[in-house]
């Protein structure tokens, strides 16, 4: 799985920058569908990672009703806010029993580039194209990487 990440990441560059050059419409930043493509056959783990990004727009939203949020603070806030929580929802499964590989979170900045780009194009523009080029991403891995890739 080692050796799966990087090309992974690579080949989610080059899909997301053709996908953001064909569309339009970015992919939730340009590693976001790398991480993903590598985690589609636990779809629980994309499911609450994609959660915790919209959970983290909603509150950098929140906050930026009663305080002065833009540029770079706002970016760091947004990715420490996605970071914090996902960093609670591992301690909070692992308290439960629920911890491993299928109850957790993809990363540790995924969630916060996803509420960044939740907050410049909306929800439903972010999801469907982190979605679509993760799945292209993972197509590629698999006519690359072969059985490495397949579980």
């Amino acid at each position: 799985m080692e050796q799966l990440l990087p090309m992974s990441i690579g080949v989610g560059l080059v899909v997301s920058l053709l996908f953001t050059e064909f569309f339009g419409l970015a992919a939730g930043g340009m590693v976001v569908p790398g991480y993903l493509a590598l985690c589609m056959t636990s779809p629980w783990r994309v499911f609450w990672t994609l959660l915790i990004g919209f959970v983290t727009f909603g509150i950098v939203r929140a906050f930026s009703t009663v305080m002065i949020l833009y540029g770079r603070r706002r970016t760091a806030l947004t990715i420490l806010i996605g970071y914090v929580l996902g960093l609670l929802y591992r301690m909070i499964t692992e308290y439960m029993g629920y911890g491993g590989a299928d109850h957790d979170v993809i990363g540790y900045i995924i969630p916060g580039l996803i509420a960044i780009w939740i907050a410049r194009q909306g929800v439903i523009e972010t999801f469907s194209s982190i979605l679509t080029v993760s799945v292209m991403v993972r197509l590629a891995l698999i006519v690359i990487a072969g059985e490495a890739v397949v579980p």
